[in-house]
């Protein structure tokens, strides 16, 4: 698992901007993949990012870069929570919403639904992705928009120049673990420079 595939990915959850990303990682030794995640769960768990495998097959595993507390307050607002309760998620304790969504990954072919709550997607898009078969939708990004159309685009932005900075930065010698906020502090990255403005 390399940096610049984390950075390609997962930049704007370790800037703070998103609550989770998701990317399919090679696998060619799941012990030594393994080994790699408990180091970067070294480096990045004091900062208030963890990473967690979702689902591994024959040659590729899932991984899932998060903010638990991030992701505990978008758990917490009561149409989230009910959705996930509606696909039987105990939604007392977001750890276990983790789990369960990775046994719903294991059990599924495709992506559960619900699996926008997780990476920070609005509820009102997550919700229409379900009400309308992933259909209708007014405009795709990193997700298909139902709701805010304005509003997304302007985040679809905010993480690409994000994405774009960090692995600029990384380029230049950064680390991905000085790339990665603390806190659930929100920066705003207005051109590929060193400087991060927060």
């Amino acid at each position: 698992m390399s940096e610049e595939m984390i950075l390609r990915h997962c930049s704007p959850t370790l800037a703070g901007m998103k609550t989770g990303s998701l990317f399919n990682c090679p696998c060619p030794d799941r012990q030594k993949l393994l080994c790699a995640v408990k180091e970067l769960n070294r480096k990045l768990v004091p900062k208030g990012v963890r990473v967690i495998p979702l689902r591994t097959t024959k040659n590729k595993m899932l991984l899932y870069i998060y903010r638990p507390q991030k992701l505990k307050d978008d758990l917490s607002v009561s149409g989230a929570a009910r959705l996930l309760q509606k696909y039987g998620y105990s939604v007392e304790c977001t750890g276990k919403c983790v789990v369960q969504l990775g046994k719903r990954l294991c059990e599924q072919k495709d992506f559960p639904h619900e699996i926008g709550l997780f990476l920070g997607y609005p509820l009102e898009d997550v919700q229409g992705f379900i009400e309308h078969h992933a259909e209708g939708y007014k405009c795709v990004g990193c997700w298909k928009v139902y709701g805010d159309e304005e509003h997304a685009r302007r985040e679809f932005r905010r993480y690409q120049k994000c994405t774009d900075a960090y692995c600029y930065l990384w380029r230049q010698g950064e680390s991905l673990e000085d790339l990665t906020v603390s806190g659930l502090s929100l920066i705003h990255i207005s051109e590929p420079t060193r400087r991060v403005v927060i």
